[in-house]
């Protein structure tokens, strides 16, 4: 069975981006040769990415021109993807698709082999996707930050999912890469 991994920065606030859409400026206080190893880390684990709508349309914009990380942005514009939506009718960038349905669509994946697939950012596909009790694991780099305000990691919930702690890695720029296992998905 193939795990899903939802993977990405957050500010001790709980903010995965500021108040304005790709706000990530606070990115570059974690960024450094520990976070840019693990990043190519993530490379040798997944074969593919979920998106939301917006995630998919940033990040399609910006790889396949990236001038930093070669590494990064080769992985990154040959990796499978799926773009999460209910509006968009076809996804322009390499090795793309649009998924409507992507409870649906995760649970038919994870029965099929193949290597991690992660959520990278798209909070509110990987909210979904926890609540569905989907997600295997979440990789949080905790950035050493209080935003103030900004876009909410995690969403509000009827209910808890506690998480149980299964690593904590400190950098040496003062972030911490977290790895939590959802008790649904234990």
């Amino acid at each position: 069975m193939r795990k899903l991994v939802v993977w990405n920065l957050m500010t001790l606030d709980g903010y995965f981006e500021g108040t304005k859409p790709w706000d990530l400026d606070f990115h570059m206080l974690a960024w450094g040769d520990e976070l840019e190893r693990y990043a190519k880390d993530l490379g040798q684990e997944g074969d593919l990415l979920i998106f939301g709508r917006k995630t998919y349309e940033g990040m399609a914009a910006y790889w396949p021109t990236a001038p930093e990380a070669p590494e990064i942005a080769a992985y990154m514009n040959g990796i499978a993807k799926i773009a999460a939506s209910r509006t968009m009718d076809k996804a322009e960038w390499n090795n793309s698709r649009v998924v409507r349905d992507i409870v649906t669509e995760v649970r038919k994946l994870k029965e099929e082999p193949g290597k991690t697939i992660f959520v990278f950012g798209s909070a509110e596909v990987a909210d979904t996707l926890l609540k569905a009790a989907l997600v295997d694991e979440i990789r949080i780099c905790l950035v050493p930050v209080v935003l103030g305000s900004g876009n909410p990691h995690f969403k509000p919930a009827a209910e808890q999912i506690p998480m149980k702690l299964l690593e904590s890695k400190p950098l040496k720029t003062g972030a911490v890469i977290l790895r939590y296992e959802p008790a649904k998905a234990a």
